[in-house]
């Protein structure tokens, strides 16, 4: 018979009973448990709670250290817990940081026994996870900071109104002990004892479990009153009926007061703008009629000297024309020259005061800055030649077809090389162009005049461009000028989007520039003005006998006037005011070719002539055009609109008034 294994004693089968159970009691325990030899610090033993803790396996724990595999954080700490623990049997830590295989960081309670077992000395660690607890222990700590601290006074209580907490900033703001108010009713915080209970929106509103806003009138302890922005919420347990109130109150008693004189101030102010409204609208009327005047008395002035100054202008043209002595022409160079010299002054004040008034009118038509460059230097050649001066153009690639206003560049150009030449005594004049930035529909332009004369101290530069102004008053004596030139030159590159300076050194000389934003057109430009005197020769020989009525009040206007026409071979008839040129256009067998119509004339001024000669059955066919002294923009936007062609303003030079005649006449048969 095969042999039968031996029966277990019963203290075998019992003990093998008890490490069964103290096995299942080990693995299933919900602390960590972890066992460490005392002699060696090594682990013999490690429950799963320990190891889904600590991410370690249970082969990576046995027969090591617990520093060793790397949970303790503070290894220095670690061995003071093992040297205890050898000495006493026991360490507790209420908060130990543990560091987990992935590296981070938790909170344990700590707590180890050690104890024989057959006969080794063991060490037993048992280890809660308070992770959590501790960062909600936190997180109230914080809250309840946050509440104590808070400047806004803070009171809760129950649903029976009595004050349970309180916070300094309550305590502060009303002058009680915080034992003085626990315990009691919320009616001793407010002036009206029964203020919340007879409050009905605010007990509606907290039955409903909603946040109620408003204002209390509080009391201090010393009795004192003052107002407060309140706000009481519910606190809601977490089956949602409501346990407790917050009410949060802040003292607004100054802004109430702020508020009341800032309401005086308001209502004062209110005063004070209405009154100086009144009295800013009596100076702007004040000032209206002040610039309308001045207006009138400018527009007068440059009529009451264009008129003589053409009379001027005009006769010393005949007079060279018909044939004088070298001695008589120099005298006529002299007549000329002062006549230029008043149109320059008349016309830069007028420009100023234009700009001034925001009347200035900017024309948009083709611009080429090559012929702008070219006809500056052929205005200018011969004074330069007479001090003995180069003139020289750089120029870098810039765009062919641009609109803006051809004459207002050429006059800042014009200006900028005649001041250039007037301080230069010696060396050069460039004239330099050259494009500063390009856009899909624009270009900007610099313009450049660079000299070698005297130079400019720095501290002058910053006056040049003020009305007025010059870099030395003293130098009027020697160069003349009104000190206007560059100030307008800046204005009307303001009105081109651009600006305008200047940088020089004494002895060297000096650079002015100016930029305008040109716009891109379609085409290039096309073929300008006729050169002088091909215009009188065109009239001459293609337009000999048509016939002109001349209208003008002013006898020697008229007279260089029709000596002009009677050059080219005109037909003229004259008239001395509006009436006359009425009666005569419709008294006339066939319509004059082209009237030429003063505007300011006695009995009926131009305007109403042309809109009467317009109102003639042939009248609309007939070509008229203004002959003004008066220069301003409203003045030839008043011819047109009363029905002119166009616009000659007095004084003209004989060439300009050529080439009109070529522009207006009809085509001869």
């Amino acid at each position: 018979m095969p042999d039968r294994p031996p029966t277990e004693a019963p203290a075998e089968l019992a003990l093998r009973a008890s490490e069964a159970r103290y096995r299942r009691l080990f693995e299933a325990a919900q602390d960590g448990i972890l066992l460490i030899n005392a002699d060696t610090a090594q682990i013999e033993d490690a429950n799963p709670y320990v190891i889904d803790l600590l991410g370690y396996s249970h082969a990576e724990l046995l027969g090591r250290k617990l520093w060793e595999v790397g949970a303790f954080a503070d290894v220095a700490r670690s061995n003071a817990t093992f040297s205890q623990l050898q000495h006493t049997g026991y360490v507790r830590y209420a908060d130990l940081p543990l560091r987990t295989k992935a590296g981070a960081l938790i909170n344990v309670e700590f707590v180890s026994n050690a104890y024989d077992c057959e006969g080794t000395r063991v060490i037993q660690c048992n280890i809660r996870n308070i992770t959590e607890q501790r960062r909600a222990e936190d997180e109230l700590r914080k809250l309840s900071l946050v509440v104590e601290q808070s400047p806004t006074s803070i009171v809760i209580s129950g649903l029976d109104d009595e004050i349970e907490y309180v916070n300094e900033a309550l305590l502060r703001s009303t002058g009680y002990a915080r034992s003085e108010l626990i315990g009691q009713r919320l009616h001793m915080l407010h002036v009206e004892p029964d203020a919340l209970d007879t409050n009905t929106e605010l007990r509606a509103a907290l039955a409903l479990g909603r946040i109620w806003r408003g204002e209390f009138l509080s009391r201090r302890k010393d009795g004192s009153s003052f107002s407060e922005a309140a706000i009481v919420a519910p606190i809601r347990r977490p089956d949602g009926n409501t346990s407790h109130c917050v009410t949060t109150t802040v003292d607004i008693s100054q802004r109430q007061r702020d508020a009341k004189e800032l309401e005086r101030y308001r209502e004062h102010l209110e005063q004070l703008v209405d009154s100086r409204t009144r009295e800013l609208a009596a100076a702007t009327r004040a000032a209206e009629s002040a610039n309308v005047a001045k207006s009138a008395f400018l527009a007068n002035m440059s009529h009451e000297i264009r008129t003589p100054l053409a009379a001027i202008t005009g006769m010393a043209f005949l007079i060279r024309r018909s044939g004088v002595t070298p001695r008589q022409s120099g005298w006529l160079s002299i007549l000329e020259s002062g006549g230029q010299h008043l149109l320059e002054l008349i016309n830069a004040v007028l420009d100023l005061s234009k700009i001034e008034a925001g009347k200035l009118l900017l024309e948009s038509g083709n611009v080429s800055v090559g012929r702008i460059v070219a006809n500056v230097v052929s205005m200018l050649y011969e004074r330069a030649a007479a001090k003995q001066l180069r003139l020289l153009v750089e120029s870098t690639s810039i765009p062919r077809a641009l609109l803006g206003d051809a004459n207002r560049l050429q006059q800042a150009l014009l200006n900028y090389a005649v001041n250039a030449i007037k301080f230069t005594d010696s060396g050069s004049i460039t004239l330099r162009t050259r494009c500063e930035d390009e856009r899909e529909d624009s270009v900007l332009v610099r313009f450049e005049v660079q000299d070698t004369g005297v130079g400019i101290a720095p501290e002058a530069l910053s006056r040049l461009f003020s009305a007025f102004e010059q870099a030395d008053n003293s130098i009027t004596r020697t160069h003349g000028g009104t000190g206007l030139g560059l100030v307008i030159v800046r204005q009307l590159a303001g009105l081109m989007d651009g600006e305008a300076g200047a940088h020089s050194e004494p002895g060297v000389g000096s650079t002015f520039w100016f930029t305008a934003r040109l716009q891109r057109g379609s085409q290039p430009l096309a073929a300008g003005r006729l050169l002088e005197g091909a215009a009188e020769a065109r009239l001459q020989s293609s337009f000999q006998g048509a016939r002109i009525l001349l209208v003008d009040d002013e006898p020697v206007n008229r007279e260089v006037t029709l000596e002009l026409l009677h050059a080219v071979m005109m037909d003229v008839d004259t008239a001395e005011d509006g009436a006359q040129a009425v009666a005569m256009a419709m008294a006339a067998a066939q319509p004059y070719d082209l009237i030429l119509m003063d505007v300011q004339m006695p009995q009926m001024d131009g305007l109403e002539a042309t809109r009467r000669i317009r109102a003639l059955p042939s009248g609309a066919a007939t070509r008229i055009i203004a002959l003004t002294a008066n220069a301003f923009a409203e003045d030839q936007a008043a011819c047109l609109a009363a029905g002119m062609d166009g616009f000659l303003g007095k004084p003209f030079h004989p060439d300009a008034l050529f080439q009109i005649l070529l522009t207006w006449l009809p085509p001869r048969p």
